[in-house]
């Protein structure tokens, strides 16, 4: 690690750059540990792994002048000057310097419990609804009740359970979809709080018990002739670690065609 004036043209790409004057280059090491993969199995629960990496405190020596902005007014004489990083550059602060008082060692490296739990979020590789009915190859009529339901798998449905480690910090956050938004195409929007039910022949032509649709027109005048449906899933998640707990959302869609047309009387 040096400091570097800008006369002498450092590489800028491998540092941090703080003012045109001063350029101070650092480095982290290499990235430790591995992300998540995809959660498999149709049902319950699923571990991915943990997500892991290090951060640390990096001392700048020599110390640069009371000048270099980093130092934000402080004391050269009484203070030292740290870059904190992490190994992907993912948890960094802000500017990437901490000040901090002159004194043998730095204290510990600390991470935000949310960003981590972001992360094992993202490595749970959360998707759109499965859609089981309507299919794009099904024929669907005008005022029959359209029975609506999602498979259940565990990066279609949840529950979800992923873990991210950082810092000494382990997060592990669970994901449930807690409610599917359907657009039907006719402008109507149906919300069902579970998976739908499926459909089963002894049912007749009565409407789905928690979720379904009534089409009062056919698809004729739509584009292709057919109504675009899209399903769009709320992502409810639940973390805790690092001494905290919290929750966070994501949503996901997925989008059919369907076909409605009118009873056809043969006389």
């Amino acid at each position: 690690m040096g400091i570097a004036h800008a006369d002498d043209e450092p590489n800028v790409g491998a540092g941090k750059c703080q003012v045109i004057k001063f350029c101070v280059n650092v480095s982290v090491g290499d990235k430790t540990g591995g992300g998540g993969g995809q959660a498999g199995g149709s049902q319950g629960g699923s571990d991915n792994g943990d997500s892991k990496e290090e951060c640390k405190y990096t001392k700048v020596e020599p110390k640069p002048p009371a000048e270099f902005p980093a130092w934000k007014g402080a004391d050269p004489k009484k203070n030292d000057l740290y870059f904190y990083g992490c190994t992907n550059g993912g948890l960094d602060n802000q500017d990437g310097f901490v000040v901090l008082p002159t004194g043998p060692q730095p204290p510990a490296a600390q991470v935000d419990p949310q960003v981590l739990a972001q992360r094992a979020v993202d490595s749970m590789t959360l998707l759109g609804p499965d859609i089981a009915s309507p299919r794009a190859a099904g024929k669907y009529t005008v005022g029959v009740p359209m029975w609506m339901w999602v498979n259940q798998g565990a990066t279609t449905y949840g529950p979800n359970t992923a873990s991210a480690s950082a810092g000494g910090v382990t997060v592990t956050a669970t994901a449930k979809v807690s409610k599917i938004v359907w657009q039907m195409g006719d402008g109507a929007s149906v919300t069902c709080s579970g998976p739908g039910t499926s459909y089963q022949a002894s049912a007749g032509m009565t409407q789905s018990p928690t979720c379904g649709h009534v089409y009062s027109k056919t698809s004729s005048t739509a584009q292709n002739g057919k109504y675009p449906v899209a399903a769009a899933s709320t992502w409810t998640i639940d973390w805790q670690g690092g001494g905290q707990a919290g929750q966070l959302t994501e949503v996901r869609q997925t989008n059919v065609q369907v076909s409605v047309g009118e009873v056809q009387v043969v006389r």
